[in-house]
């Protein structure tokens, strides 16, 4: 499967409703995603902005890699088309930049020279696509729509993280320890030994843990916390 069909885990699917939708995270971003085309050729970069807005995507356009740093200086929801070779800075040292400063933004390479080398590296490096000059139609929207699909998964799984943070520190110590001894597999009746307890407050610490989290059981909830994508959540 390529980086740009990621599927959403069930538990992460199961969540939506978890997720803060309000604005800056969400849905409200993945409404405004925006295609990123930089090129230093402008009847490139024209061509291609017209052909994304002709599917209904929005576009912004840039004639090299420092302009676009310039421009866009934060986490914003969409993509980005990228030629290889540019002046000033190539677009495989842009890629490089955004990955240092810990960038998510999907990647589509574009590029008049059959370097399968420079494929191989920009792939490695996480990019989605390497599409060749001149390309169809069909192919960059398509690299174009999987790239903005991952985006959509990437920001999903991080909103679901700061979620479940947010929602273990509103916990209480003792619902922390229900927790950690839940995950370890322990039953109500060990964890009540174990805290000196009676095993019916462990039962509504338990439940409320469900609550809290919006989970339907135990499993689910060891789930959220295990194997969420983004890594694991200490408690």
């Amino acid at each position: 499967m390529s980086p740009g069909n990621a599927v959403l885990p069930t538990h992460v699917k199961s969540r939506r409703k978890f997720i803060d939708h309000s604005p800056g995270y969400g849905g409200s971003e993945l409404s405004t995603q925006t295609v990123f085309i930089v090129d230093d050729d402008e009847a490139v970069r024209d061509s291609i902005k017209e052909l994304v807005e002709s599917a209904g995507m929005a576009a912004k356009t840039f004639d090299g890699a420092l302009s676009f740093l310039s421009a866009c200086t934060g986490d914003v929801p969409g993509c980005l088309v990228l030629d290889v070779r540019m002046a000033r800075m190539s677009g495989l040292a842009l890629q490089q930049r955004l990955r240092e400063g810990n960038s998510t933004m999907p990647i589509v390479f574009i590029s008049g020279h059959g370097d399968v080398d420079t494929a191989v590296t920009a792939i490695k490096a996480g990019a989605v696509d390497f599409v060749q000059k001149p390309y169809q139609d069909q192919s960059l929207l398509d690299a174009i729509n999987n790239a903005l699909e991952l985006d959509a998964t990437n920001r999903c799984c991080a909103d679901e993280v700061t979620s479940i943070r947010k929602s273990i520190e509103r916990l209480t110590t003792r619902e922390k320890e229900v927790l950690k001894l839940l995950l370890e597999g322990l039953t109500n009746k060990a964890i009540a030994r174990q805290l000196d307890i009676s095993p019916r407050t462990v039962e509504v610490h338990r439940r409320n843990l469900l609550r809290k989290f919006d989970a339907s059981s135990v499993t689910e909830l060891a789930n959220m916390l295990v194997h969420l994508p983004g890594g694991q959540v200490d408690l």
